[in-house]
């Protein structure tokens, strides 16, 4: 069974709240998914999901990387942002276990790490090298080879990745009709899994996408 991890990190726009709607999503939509764990620097339970607890300060979604600790989970992890929303049967997200990846909506053959699945045992080199010198992987000089505008830890993933000869598959080819990535409010929904860029956030939106995400169980 798979493990859903989220990554909450206080002082930003993201609470509590986004755990809980994304746990429920996963429960509904998603059946092998056995356990949802957020990382977390908030104090207190958050419904729907096991709480562990961030080790670094690692500010915004650098936080992510540590996703990728030894130990966090045994088995297939499944790698969520926290403002994906799951509008329909997506139990493709949970069957099998290899490194399957997110394409970045611009640059053909990158990774983003959006939603994002991989072997718990596997991938704990990509957490340890950047523990390492995490002041250096943060700064945009140490991927200059990276066509991104935005530098961030999908950057640092890919480049990781690339270091060790490992390309994942990804969810756009594999399965073309899984994930939607949302712009605006005025796309119609065509994916069970929405995946939002930029300033659209299903908070702020209507329509199904939003109902999908407040949806009690």
């Amino acid at each position: 069974m798979t493990t859903a991890v989220c990554v909450l990190r206080s002082g930003g726009r993201y609470r509590p709240l986004w755990a809980e709607r994304l746990a429920r999503g996963l429960r509904r939509r998603v059946p092998g998914v056995e356990r949802v764990v957020c990382l977390t620097d908030h104090e207190g339970p958050i419904e729907g999901c096991e709480t562990a607890a961030l080790r670094h300060d690692w500010p915004g979604w650098w936080a992510k990387m540590e996703a990728f600790r030894p130990g966090l989970a045994d088995g297939p992890v499944l790698l969520l942002d926290l403002d994906t929303v799951l509008v329909d049967e997506a139990a493709a997200l949970a069957e099998g276990g290899d490194l399957v990846a997110m394409e970045d909506q611009t640059f053909e053959g990158r990774v983003s790490t959006a939603v994002m699945r991989f072997d718990g045992a596997a991938m704990g080199a990509l957490y340890r090298r950047f523990a390492r010198n995490p002041a250096h992987w943060m700064d945009r000089a140490s991927c200059p080879d990276a066509p991104n505008r935005i530098h961030g830890d999908q950057v640092v993933v890919d480049r990781f990745l690339r270091d060790e000869g490992i390309a994942p598959a990804f969810w756009q080819r594999r399965h073309p009709a899984l994930i939607q990535i949302r712009w605006s409010e005025e796309q119609p929904v065509e994916a069970p899994v929405q995946v939002f860029v930029h300033r659209c956030k299903p908070d702020v939106i209507g329509g199904a996408v939003a109902e999908a995400w407040s949806e009690r169980e």
